[in-house]
């Protein structure tokens, strides 16, 4: 089907072919007529690139004071309670779990979202977390 969405790799802040140019279907295990798309038919080099991005990412994220990065992981505990249904739908189709289980799944990825969020501001030690940069109070 031509009209198949084509996924690619997010590598780096941008959404990449895979190195080998091929790509693979995925159909849904409950009626494999239906075509969810085509997937980068991704091998080690791509990881390694994948790696090398996150490594070079980690640099700047680890500078961005505590509370901000949980406000950041907030933000996405919301964009998951948003979008809960077409995620727990979009997961049954691609694997063949009921609904009920994939509705399960995204609310435990909310859950630790909102959990982790919190830790920002929950750090253990001698400092207290500040919003502020080379900030300690």
């Amino acid at each position: 089907m031509a009209d198949a969405k084509v996924y690619k790799n997010y590598i780096n802040g941008e959404w990449v072919d895979s190195v080998t140019g091929r790509k693979f279907e995925n159909r849904n295990p409950a009626d494999t007529r239906e075509l969810l798309g085509y997937f980068q038919d991704s091998n080690e080099s791509d990881v390694k690139k994948a790696i090398d991005a996150a490594r070079e990412a980690f640099k700047k994220w680890r500078l961005v004071p505590a509370p901000k990065r949980g406000e950041m992981v907030f933000r996405v505990a919301e964009l998951l309670v948003k979008r809960k249904e077409d995620y727990a739908r979009q997961m049954t189709q691609e694997m063949g779990k009921v609904l009920k289980e994939t509705r399960g799944d995204v609310q435990e990825a909310i859950d630790m979202s909102y959990y982790m969020a919190g830790e920002g501001r929950r750090q253990f030690g001698q400092t207290t977390p500040s919003e502020l940069p080379n900030k300690f109070q």
